[in-house]
């Protein structure tokens, strides 16, 4: 075509502005900025490159894979939470207001001990299910990273009016704990744990609660009672509804089952030695 530029011409004038630029430093340079061209985004750093061969077919080194630790962080902090949950639960236990034998002969006078262990109960079913129901309506628009928080609080406050109850009924069937006050709080976690009642006459139910098998059962027990209470966190204040049957429930099942272990072992009250003060000052 007339007055266009043959082709040798061009090649030949690209070819000298390159020299002059330095851009054509050889065929070395070239095959190495395109390969740098076709690589920039293939792999970068270790890692990157561990994945580019593991994707050629080459066996990636053990210590090189990406650990499975998905799980373990799960049960981790599963573990955590629980722990914390038991730890709330193990220091509120000594500062729960614990009525012995006497101030509750005083409070229900006329009344025998399985009268006065039908009052126990219904007043600690009352105080759960007024626990859950409060939970409950809290939870009435959830909010997911609450959640956690808001069931650790019902398991510890339904655990506080549990540990109570426990307590009162060892103290009506004539069946006080022996040891400090913290020794006997810590014999009654057990029993709450267990779901049944302490053996005076045995030493070592006593001691048992005294080492890390207590903290056991109680994982299990606030592992257990977690599952139960999530239908407490329904929203539009079903779940108050919920929370409150279903700890009024509990606690009167726990209650039945307490107290048919204590019927067997129990002190007519004419056989108790004096007593020595108010639960909580010895």
């Amino acid at each position: 075509m007339a007055g266009s530029e043959p082709f040798r011409k061009r090649l030949a004038r690209r070819s000298t502005a390159l020299g002059r630029t330095g851009d054509a430093a050889g065929p070395d340079r070239a095959v190495t900025g395109a390969h740098e061209a076709a690589g920039a985004h293939a792999e970068r750093g270790p890692e990157a490159s561990l994945a580019a061969a593991h994707g050629r077919g080459e066996e990636m080194p053990e210590e090189a894979r990406p650990p499975k630790g998905g799980a373990g962080r799960w049960t981790r902090g599963v573990r955590t939470s629980l722990s914390a949950v038991v730890d709330r639960i193990v220091a509120n236990a000594p500062r729960v207001p614990v009525r012995d034998l006497a101030t509750l002969r005083a409070q229900f006078p006329g009344l025998g001990p399985e009268e006065i262990a039908d009052k126990l109960v219904s007043g600690a079913a009352n105080g759960t299910s007024t626990v859950g129901a409060g939970i409950g309506a809290a939870a009435m628009l959830p909010v997911p990273p609450a959640m956690p928080a808001e069931l650790a609080a019902e398991i510890v406050g339904v655990a506080a009016v549990e540990f109570k109850l426990i307590a009162e009924l060892h103290e009506v069937y004539g069946l006080r704990a022996p040891g400090t006050l913290r020794q006997r709080a810590l014999a009654y976690l057990a029993a709450w744990a267990d779901e049944r009642g302490v053996d005076v006459t045995k030493p070592t139910s006593v001691n048992a609660a005294l080492g890390g098998q207590l903290r056991r059962e109680l994982r299990q027990r606030v592992l257990k009672r977690t599952f139960r209470n999530l239908p407490n966190l329904t929203p539009f204040m079903i779940g108050a509804t919920v929370g409150a049957v279903m700890n009024r429930r509990d606690t009167r099942r726990l209650a039945e089952k307490v107290r048919a272990d204590l019927r067997r072992r129990q002190v007519p009250w004419a056989a108790l030695p004096p007593p020595e003060g108010p639960q909580g000052a010895s």
